[in-house]
């Protein structure tokens, strides 16, 4: 089929895990012919849910990609994973979408991902719709559900159409509405006219047509004013369907093709040039005949295929043989095969035009989040950043099989590529390397990716936390080097003082020799010494922070002084002065941002205080939802997640920042530093 950019419909498909995006994906595809049958999530059988490990969680993992064409209309959806470890990876793919439609399971209600997710939707400016899906079920509430959709997400969250025959059916209330028939709850003629109320406010000229000439209007008319209040965040249209049933699937396929918004008439994606501060914002449009602009919303690394680069194509026209730019690196390469998507499955196409989403594979430099683009016009190029949440789940990992590093470094240089909800931290002070991810199962389920499909089995344990020493009170310190071989020896006297800095103000070497008794050249060899001991600490193993050196006296020898003696004269120095500067050690303190129902509030408080959390704030959010501001220390919530997934029954998420470093309590100080003692006397 051939299509222009009007004829294309971007929509990513989101939701809680269970609502049955996947299955409404599959009916959507069947109904319009694109497949024989409708697969089966239980049985592993579906088109957007091809991974194995997929398949063995009955879930979706990953974002995928299928399409279909329906009457001359060409629709591409991004089918998401709902569980709520992996409701990141689903943020991250919207920037390729110009409308979401949250699924909602007609039995459940709204679930906690579904307000993220649409906040986040919202976040990017696009245009969003609501699918009542599983209206089969037994003794739903429909008005208790529309009254709970409007208190989450506003009284713009109207329905299109509304089920019939206890959900057998649905009765459309837009574009042909049929008056006779009596739904489930509510009325057509009372939803139609509360959809043009909504509609033609964002038209005066024909709300003057509506109200004051009292003029009926097609949907002809309501056309570009119901766009607009898309656009605009106005009206949240309500579809209900049975993914199971088929019950509402053609008239949601007509709602996609006639009101969900082409490229053309979506928000333009936020696009901005420069770097740091230096940024202003550009217009990219979709003109096929403009330079190509296109993003990279996703990667997949495929043990045969290679990398696979997924990019929605904002602006230009992309042909096999088309030279493009990655990012801001100049170097460049050919399109030798230009792919479309269907779930697991590629074609080869021979061109991809303002809207399309396509791929490129082999093209190892390409990353999450690139820009890419055939002209040094749009170098430095860069699409509106979504804030993901932040990984706070953490493991240390360490390969099970000695000589297995390499192999477990390439490997997770392979899945942070894929997934930008991962990241990894090589902290060289605690020789760890530490996985941090959303949660326990997305962990786990890394864990298991890198164990099947790379052959890497890794053994974990919590990750350490990052302790810090300091010093409480000036002091001073003094070292004399001399060493005596029988020829030239080593000599270095080095006298210091140490101060006190404020939190968080690092590190100061201040040099106040005088009359050369150190010569210039022997300064440097006195701060490396220093140096030495701030990297490894002086009491408890630990690297320390906030202090002032002041190196004012010493002595040297024409002969014997040599760089090595201070070097060892001014880290024996140094610590000589800790010792008598009342050292201690400090601990991490964060920021905790706890978003949870309004209910759990006490158990919520309750549990911070058992912890010597301190509650900075709270706030009342629609829903029925409250945020909680506290500060805690690192040491105290390491496994948080899994306590408030308990205490909100999993309707809890929470954020976290770090603050500042404050003095541990004494008893764990002796311990750290008891511990210590001992592992310097085994080594």
């Amino acid at each position: 089929m051939t299509y222009t950019t009007n004829d294309i419909r971007n929509i990513a498909l989101i939701g809680h895990t269970g609502a049955g995006k996947t299955t409404l994906t599959e009916r959507l595809l069947y109904t319009t012919g694109t497949i024989t049958s409708i697969g089966s999530v239980s049985r592993g059988t579906t088109l957007s849910d091809f991974d194995e490990q997929e398949k063995a969680q009955g879930h979706s993992l990953y974002p995928a990609v299928c399409s279909f064409n329906y009457q001359k209309t060409h629709i591409n959806l991004l089918d998401t994973p709902g569980f709520p470890d992996f409701s990141a990876r689903a943020m991250s793919v919207l920037a390729a979408a110009d409308a979401v439609a949250l699924v909602i399971n007609a039995a459940e209600g709204i679930e906690m991902i579904a307000e993220r997710l649409m906040e986040c939707a919202k976040y990017f400016k696009l245009c969003r719709m609501i699918i009542v899906n599983r209206i089969d079920s037994q003794q739903v509430n429909y008005q208790a559900l529309i009254e709970q959709i409007q208190m989450a997400f506003g009284e713009e969250c109207l329905p299109l159409n509304l089920p019939v025959n206890h959900g057998a059916a649905v009765t459309d209330c837009y574009f042909a509405p049929d008056q006779s028939q009596q739904p489930d709850f509510s009325s057509v003629e009372e939803v139609h006219s509360q959809l043009v109320d909504q509609v033609v406010e964002v038209d005066d000229q024909l709300m003057e047509l509506y109200l004051e000439q009292g003029q009926s209007l097609n949907p002809t008319q309501l056309h570009d004013p119901f766009e607009k209040a898309l656009r605009e965040n106005h009206l949240i249209p309500i579809c209900f369907t049975s993914a199971e049933t088929g019950a509402g699937i053609e008239e949601l396929l007509q709602v996609f093709k006639q009101l969900m918004p082409s490229p053309l008439e979506s928000n333009l994606p936020q696009f901005v040039k420069g770097e740091g501060e230096k940024i202003s914002p550009v217009k990219v449009v979709a003109d096929p005949g403009k330079h190509v602009i296109a993003h990279v919303f996703k990667v997949a690394v495929d043990p045969y295929v290679g990398k696979l680069a997924m990019f929605r194509i904002h602006q230009g026209t992309v042909k096999p043989d088309t030279q493009l730019f990655i990012g801001d690196n100049r170097k460049s390469f050919k399109v030798s095969h230009l792919l479309s998507l269907q779930g697991k499955k590629t074609q080869e196409i021979s061109k991809g035009i303002p809207g399309d989403i396509c791929a490129v594979a082999k093209i190892n430099e390409i990353e999450y989040d690139n820009v890419l683009h055939d002209s040094h016009d749009e170098d430095h190029y860069h699409l509106k950043p979504i804030e993901l949440p932040p990984p706070m789940h953490g493991l240390a990992i360490e390969p099970v099989r000695r000589g297995d590093e390499q192999k477990l470094s390439d490997a997770l240089h392979k899945i942070v590529a894929e997934d930008p909800t991962l990241v990894v931290e090589q902290r060289v002070t605690m020789n760890e390397t530490v996985l941090r991810g959303q949660g326990e199962h997305h962990l786990k389920i890394i864990l298991e990716k890198m164990h099947q499909q790379m052959n890497v089995e890794v053994s974990t344990h919590p990750p350490s936390i990052a302790y810090r020493e300091t010093i409480t009170q000036p002091a001073e310190g003094h070292s004399r080097h001399k060493k005596q071989t029988g020829g030239a020896g080593q000599f270095g006297e080095v006298f210091l003082k140490v101060e006190p800095l404020a939190r968080g103000a690092g590190f100061e070497f201040v040099n106040q020799i005088t009359g050369g008794v150190i010569p210039s050249q022997f300064v440097p060899a006195v701060e490396k010494g220093v140096k030495q001991v701030l990297e490894g600490g002086a009491i408890a193993g630990y690297p320390l922070q906030d202090v002032r050196v002041i190196v004012y006296d010493g002595k040297h020898h024409p002969v014997d002084s040599k760089e090595i003696a201070f070097v060892s004269a001014g880290k024996k120095a140094f610590l000589d002065a800790i010792d008598k500067a009342k050292p201690v050690v400090l601990e991490p303190t964060v920021n905790l941002t706890i978003t949870a129902p309004a209910q759990c509030m006490g158990d919520i408080s309750g549990d911070i205080a058992s912890f010597r959390g301190i509650i900075s704030g709270t706030e009342a959010l629609p829903g029925g939802r409250i945020k909680i501001k506290a500060q805690v220390t690192l040491r105290e919530i390491s496994d948080y997640q899994s306590r408030l997934k308990s205490i909100t029954g999993g309707e809890g998420f929470y954020s976290m920042s770090f603050s500042h470093y404050d003095v541990v309590p004494g008893d764990l100080q002796q311990t750290l530093v008891k511990e210590y003692q001992q592992h310097k006397e085994a080594s």
